[in-house]
């Protein structure tokens, strides 16, 4: 049975116990504290153990202060817990001990798992319709999860997202013919776990205008400094990580800061990118203390970014939290609802993710889907790297907005289908022609992959149909046809591409992407506990790897990820 990360609600914090507990109060005073929260604020005891409910302790006394005793905050806390019936045994745990605080671990990560894709009949419902995503947070997540010991049975499976696993690695895809937007590869080859079945992989490139560079730009880092964010695998590694974007900015335009906790404040605005040591002594200025009211950060940010804002040039908000938003907008749902107004600005939003224990993949997820953006985790100052300089242009340069994708199969040589992943992505039909529609957005020289599991028309396995049967004529040779709908970065007109996959782009012996691609895919599937994993096996994977020419460093450490859960399986 796998381990399920549930979302555990956090109470509204109206004050902060200054200084008292790492995530709530701490470098930051409260600017509404009532006088009876303020006589909580001594002693100041130190803390044991995690600090994933710290900020949760702080907030119940905040909510509850005429229940503290005139002795002190310890009973308040411990009363308190022990005293709600909501309240678990866990949280009724949680004591004041010899001038300490004893916290319990308890991990309130949140993840969204929609129902996993399954075949459908190409006679019936030949389109299959998705929003682009280049976004790469699940795979460096569950990465985290393997390196810090979890075994298969402990893995966040909600967590998995397989588009993100296979988009996270680079291809060896065509490049786009002169005046295209994109260039498209397909390939065809059978499934090495379904026998009887094939695999087609679709790799979309998108042209690399700005070769490495980004242009003229307008940057409002947007960093979550509430109390959750002290752990050292968050704004410590933020710090590091905005420090070296800064370090490697080559272009001309500003870099504004804004930072919310309990309240929101502008720390640097419109610094010129030139001026290096000034923003950089700004980030590493920062320190984690307060509630977390992201709705009004995400507000100043916007707010900002419209005061510098550059015609024709590249204007984003850099988002970098663990998505614990206590105050103001919350839910996901709301979230994307608010998020959605502000798109319309022209400005685009990135999405980085850090820390373990309280984060929320699903509200950061949203966030970007929705917002014009793309979504990292960032575990570790080489993920970091990767993410901010070596991809820069990709990650930080919108090139095509509102890219959807739509395959329509030919029921002639197709039976049946599967989409490997994009759950979330999924669209109506007949959204792919709807300029109102959002679609994801790509960057300079982004790719994006997608893959199908597919029935053929004349496998064993194929299902009939008495009332509406298919000629099986299959002289055109065609397997599917490949539509790409985008916008330039500053139109809302769209623009169409069509390209074919047919029997020549079938390999019997699968080219390296598509052998790695169904690696990644099988893995996916594994920790995924995907219902559509046939027979594969973690020693299958790492066999297949071993047959591969082509590898580098983020592959190599993929083979030893699946080497790691196997040993634990």
């Amino acid at each position: 049975m796998k381990k399920n990360f549930r979302s555990v609600s956090m109470l509204t914090c109206t004050a902060l116990l200054a200084g008292a507990l790492t995530g709530c109060g701490g470098a930051r005073e409260a600017t509404s504290a009532t006088s009876d929260t303020a006589e909580l604020t001594s002693p100041s005891p130190s803390i044991v153990g995690h600090s994933y409910e710290t900020e949760a302790a702080c907030e119940a006394v905040c909510e509850a202060p005429d229940a503290a005793p005139a002795d002190g905050m310890a009973n308040s806390v411990t009363s308190w817990f022990a005293s709600g019936s909501s309240k678990t045994a866990d949280q009724a745990a949680y004591c004041y001990d010899d001038s300490q605080w004893v916290i319990p671990e308890v991990n309130t990560e949140s993840y969204e798992k929609p129902e996993e894709n399954g075949f459908y009949l190409s006679k019936s419902q030949p389109l299959s319709t998705f929003a682009a995503d280049v976004d790469t947070a699940s795979y460096a997540n569950i990465r985290r999860m393997i390196e810090n010991g979890y075994g298969p049975e402990e893995i966040a499976y909600e967590a998995v997202r397989p588009e993100e696993f296979l988009n996270y690695f680079s291809y060896d895809l065509k490049n786009p013919r002169k005046g295209e937007k994109f260039g498209v590869t397909t390939e065809l080859s059978g499934c090495p776990w379904n026998d009887g079945h094939d695999l087609l992989f679709i790799g979309v490139k998108a042209e690399d205008v700005m070769h490495g560079e980004i242009p003229d730009s307008n940057l409002v880092f947007l960093i979550d400094v509430s109390g959750s964010m002290a752990s050292q695998n968050k704004l410590p590694l933020l710090q590091d990580a905005f420090t070296d974007l800064v370090d490697n900015l080559p272009g001309e335009g500003t870099v504004s800061i804004v930072t919310y906790s309990s309240y929101e404040e502008v720390v640097l605005d419109g610094e010129d990118m030139s001026h290096k040591r000034a923003i950089k002594k700004a980030i590493n200025s920062l320190s984690a203390g307060g509630c977390t009211n992201g709705e009004r950060g995400m507000e100043m940010a916007y707010e900002v970014a419209m005061d510098h804002f550059i015609e024709g040039g590249n204007n984003r908000v850099i988002m970098a939290t663990d998505g614990d938003l206590n105050v103001g907008i919350s839910d996901p749902d709301e979230l994307e609802k608010f998020i959605e107004k502000k798109k319309e600005s022209g400005i685009f939003l990135s999405v980085l993710g850090f820390g373990d224990g309280n984060y929320k993949d699903d509200r950061l997820e949203r966030l970007a889907d929705c917002g014009n953006g793309n979504y990292s985790y960032i575990d570790s100052k080489t993920e970091a790297h990767k993410v901010l300089v070596d991809e820069m242009s990709s990650t930080l340069v919108t090139v095509a907005k509102d890219v959807k994708f739509q395959v329509e199969f030919n029921p002639a040589t197709v039976n049946a289908y599967r989409l490997i992943g994009y759950e979330n992505r999924q669209m109506d039909a007949v959204d792919f022609n709807d300029d109102t529609k959002d679609g994801g957005e790509i960057g300079s020289g982004h790719t994006v992959v997608a893959l199908y599991e597919i029935i053929p028309a004349d496998s064993e396995s194929a299902i009939d149909l008495k009332y509406q049967s298919v000629e099986k004529d299959s002289s055109s040779g065609e397997y599917a046809t490949i539509k790409i709908r985008y916008k330039e970065p500053d139109e809302n007109e769209s623009k169409l591409l069509t390209f074919v996959a047919d029997e020549s782009d079938y390999n019997v012996r699968p080219s390296e992407n598509l052998a790695f691609a169904e690696l990644v895919s099988e893995f996916a599937m594994l920790i995924g506990d995907s219902d559509y994993a046939g027979n594969i096996t973690y020693k299958d994977i790492l066999a297949g790897y071993r047959k591969l020419d082509n590898t580098d460093d983020y592959k190599d450490e993929f083979y030893n990820l699946v080497r790691m859960v196997e040993k634990r399986s």
